[in-house]
């Protein structure tokens, strides 16, 4: 941003970027990303990735919240563009913190809202439902869809309570991806 430097503001203990001129502060905050595990007759709906990063790999239908809507509202909008899939959400399935890049992540435990269909939307190459043992775990995107994965297998169809949260191993998400499904 032209015309701010970087420092502690008066009263703070963080250095942000404070305009020159008139010291308005501005506030970097984490982005909130929404997603749902969809689950049909025990398969789960999982995209290929058409766009950076991770082109090629495998996610959950999820992607950043817009202004104006709520969580809800976001995981069917994304599931909408990454999928075509109409759903309905049961509930949170985990929250899951990325801290080396600012994110936070609600995940659903959704099904489609209809007859399963679904096909690529503009940032998916395809669309599938897969079996657990059939999950294509070296070519998953992201530490926080194994984790989510993970979370919805422990209890497939169990009652919603405190929603799953970041692994013992990694409570921050620092770990990038790695070779093993706890990366």
């Amino acid at each position: 941003m032209s015309g701010f430097v970087r420092r502690i503001p008066e009263g703070d203990n963080r250095e942000r970027a404070v305009c020159a001129d008139c010291g308005h502060v501005a506030y970097e905050n984490p982005k909130i990303v929404v997603g749902t595990v969809v689950v049909s007759d025990g398969k789960v709906l999982l995209c290929r990735r058409a766009i950076e990063p991770r082109r090629g790999y495998w996610t959950l239908p999820a992607g950043y919240m817009e202004l104006g809507e709520t969580l809800e509202e976001g995981a069917a909008r994304e599931a909408m563009e990454e999928a075509e899939a109409t759903i309905a959400i049961d509930g949170i399935l985990g929250v899951f913190t990325i801290a080396r890049i600012g994110q936070v992540q609600v995940i659903f435990r959704g099904r489609f809202a209809d007859a399963p269909h679904f096909a690529a939307g503009p940032e998916s190459e395809e669309v599938a439902l897969f079996e657990w043992d059939r999950i294509p775990w070296d070519e998953i995107a992201f530490p926080s869809v194994h984790w989510a994965l993970d979370a919805w297998h422990r209890d497939p169809d169990g009652l919603l309570g405190a929603p799953a949260g970041n692994p013992t191993h990694d409570p921050r998400g620092v770990h990038r991806i790695g070779g093993s499904r706890n990366a």
